[in-house]
């Protein structure tokens, strides 16, 4: 049998496998299979038409556009290329002399802080270190937007979580004197709204209550700050936050995750973070790569004008064309449909037009709030631009954007109606 995206599910059951558990089998029957028969049509939510050689990405996070940067190239080619006797082997293993840890220097440098630690994901850096600076007695009080990992994070360390509303320090502050002092996670820039986090506000409520802080920059490491060191830089306060995250798969354009943390903590965070302890280091091409990332994106500042100004442009063009996108300010937009057909939609109605982006659904959003994402890049020309916004004019009145859930929200709050 063929096997194709719409035929998978059937043509699985062709191949010679044990029966699943019943336990398994229920599962996915009652949370996957009706989405996939009856929201997305038999096809994979995720995946669109493959975009043509004149289509306009908008769905990557290579931000500054350094990937194929020469003097990257040359420094991953250079330690792929010579002779070295390095072990593939745990993190933890690697002595103080070992490029990672001058990498690791580097980074933490960068963005202001005494030392860090590099995993294999940004994923796994929110999780190590949640990990082991909280515990069941200590409550995470996480921003409601905040990324998955940082949620795992809260999990793995068995520590009670407390959601606050988005950007509510208000909320925040009656969570924290109900719970106790505890940690406090947010994102400097939210993955799916593009939202800046009130930092300051965060701050004075965390400071208060005697509590830690974690600030993921993810989304803000590279584009933002002197040098690109990230909201907190820009902000200055990052003498005031405890620890940094970020994946280095965003503006860094790698494969890896890092966390800063104070060096007295090294060899307790090399003894107790599972995802440190039970993951290989990063191979030394990766390092290198890595390593010369950090000083193409500290002379970037002619590329993050340039993201900005391309992040105001198509924001004003796609709000004056009707699109609800109030919720953020930065190169993440996020054109929120509501249900996962309406976002299939509204990509399909994209892609037809060679404006490629991604759709974001549960569980990277909530329920009934699927979106398009469009992540905007340095590079991006004038042409290109114009095409979007041209394509966002004539789309708008196809597919309503005003009339979105989101778009009916807002209204309702600058009302003041209640739900």
């Amino acid at each position: 049998m063929q096997v194709t995206e719409r035929n998978f599910p059937e043509a699985a059951k062709a191949f010679l496998n044990p029966a699943l558990g019943k336990t398994l089998s229920a599962r996915i029957t009652r949370e996957f299979s009706s989405r996939w028969d009856q929201q997305w049509g038999g096809k994979f939510v995720l995946h669109g038409r493959t975009p043509g050689s004149g289509a306009v990405r908008l769905d990557g996070n290579d931000y500054l556009s350094i990937t194929g940067h020469p003097d990257i190239v040359k420094a991953q080619v250079a330690a792929l290329t010579c002779n070295n006797e390095s072990v593939v082997q745990s993190g933890v293993f690697l002595l103080g002399s070992h490029p990672a840890h001058r990498l690791e220097k580097s980074l933490a440098a960068w963005v202001g802080k005494e030392d860090g630690f590099l995993c294999q994901s940004g994923y796994a850096a929110n999780m190590g270190l949640l990990q082991i600076i909280a515990d069941a007695q200590t409550p995470i009080y996480l921003d409601s937007l905040a990324h998955a990992s940082l949620w795992e994070g809260a999990h793995a360390a068995r520590a009670p979580a407390h959601a606050f509303r988005h950007n509510d320090p208000e909320h925040l502050a009656r969570m924290m004197k109900a719970h106790g002092p505890g940690v406090v996670v947010v994102d400097s820039v939210y993955s799916t709204t593009g939202a800046v986090c009130r930092l300051h506000e965060i701050l004075d409520v965390t400071e208060k209550h005697e509590s830690m802080i974690v600030v993921d920059e993810s989304h803000s490491l590279g584009t933002h700050g002197p040098g690109g060191a990230g909201l907190c830089a820009a902000l200055g306060v990052t003498e005031r936050v405890h620890f940094i995250t970020a994946s280095l798969a965003k503006a860094v354009a790698g494969r890896a995750g890092f966390f800063t943390a104070p060096a007295s903590m090294r060899y307790y965070i090399l003894i107790s973070s599972f995802p440190n302890i039970f993951s290989s280091s990063l191979l030394p091409h990766e390092i290198a790569g890595l390593a010369a990332t950090v000083g193409v994106l500290q002379g970037s500042d002619i590329q993050r004008q340039q993201l900005h100004a391309n992040t105001r442009r198509l924001r004003a063009s796609l709000s004056d064309s009707g699109f609800p996108i109030h919720q953020g300010t930065e190169q993440i937009i996020s054109l929120e449909a509501g249900s996962e057909p309406d976002a299939m939609v509204l990509r399909d109605a994209l892609e037809s037009r060679d404006v490629i982006g991604s759709i974001f659904c549960a569980p990277a959003t909530s329920k009934n709030r699927a979106m398009v994402r469009l992540t905007l890049n340095s590079s991006l020309t004038d042409t290109e631009m114009r095409h979007v916004e041209t394509v966002g004019r004539e789309i708008a009145p196809m597919l309503k954007p005003w009339d979105w859930p989101i778009a009916r929200r807002a209204r309702k709050t600058r009302l003041g109606i209640g739900d």
